[in-house]
């Protein structure tokens, strides 16, 4: 972007003034190595630290390989946007690992109004779609996981059966740290918690995830045509998306 530019448009004022306050790369090399509990990155050999001045041991190496490699790929400033992996181990570390228990409440309470509970009325092909990709998933949830949901057609509200919640609440009450944030972060941005667990169990890629969580979008896409502003939306969700699923499904 040109410096006239810049100074045309307040918009990208602002964003080119908080790029300058960013911390430049302080450090050569990115890498990994292990160590008492599982695997950590190196930054010139030293261990990355949280905010918190934490050292992330990591459950695996391809996760630690994957956050050390947007650390390698900083070409002049860290800029935590471009970096949802280590945003995400970092949540993990510093806030999720003192309140599990309230986050894991807070993602089975997605049971309560899950996406895939609300059925269009109409367009038939609409109608046809949803059936197509969420009845798998909506009985994969019933007979493998023990949550049985009501369906409902628009978006009223539909009450789910109680036992459903306490089954919801039952599975995240087992995730470790990691797992937790990745699939409360899945939950958030596909609306679905069936759609997370699907992820973390191995039943969905997150392609598949993804592309579930937006039947709806998609549909009016083929409509209407796609709007710009949308479509950046969903591209930098999508990057949350992805690292979310790395961060909560093991390989």
């Amino acid at each position: 972007m040109s410096d006239e530019t810049v100074q045309d448009d307040p918009k990208a004022k602002a964003q080119e003034g908080a790029r300058a306050a960013l911390p430049k790369r302080f450090y050569k090399t990115a890498d990994v190595a292990e160590g008492e509990g599982g695997w950590f990155v190196r930054l010139d050999e030293r261990p990355l630290r949280t905010p918190k001045k934490r050292r992330p041991v990591l459950p695996d190496r391809a996760l630690a390989e994957a956050v050390a490699a947007e650390w390698d790929a900083v070409e002049d400033v860290i800029d935590p946007a471009a970096m949802p992996l280590t945003r995400l181990v970092n949540t993990a570390i510093d806030g999720v690992s003192e309140t599990m228990d309230a986050v894991a409440r807070d993602a089975a309470r997605f049971a309560e109004s899950d996406l895939l509970c609300y059925r269009a009325e109409d367009p038939e092909g609409l109608v046809a779609r949803q059936t197509e990709v969420w009845d798998p998933l909506v009985e994969w949830a019933r007979t493998d996981l023990g949550l049985k949901f009501n369906l409902a057609a628009g978006v009223m509200h539909v009450a789910q059966p109680p036992e459903t919640l306490d089954a919801a609440l039952a599975h995240l009450a087992g995730y470790d740290a990691f797992t937790l944030t990745g699939l409360h972060v899945m939950t958030s941005l596909t609306g679905s918690l069936v759609i997370a667990l699907a992820v973390v169990h191995g039943r969905l890629s997150p392609e598949e995830a993804w592309a579930a969580s937006l039947v709806d979008e998609d549909w009016q896409i083929s409509r209407w045509g796609e709007d710009e502003d949308a479509m950046k939306r969903r591209r930098r969700n999508w990057r949350e998306m992805e690292a979310a699923a790395r961060l909560a499904r093991r390989p």
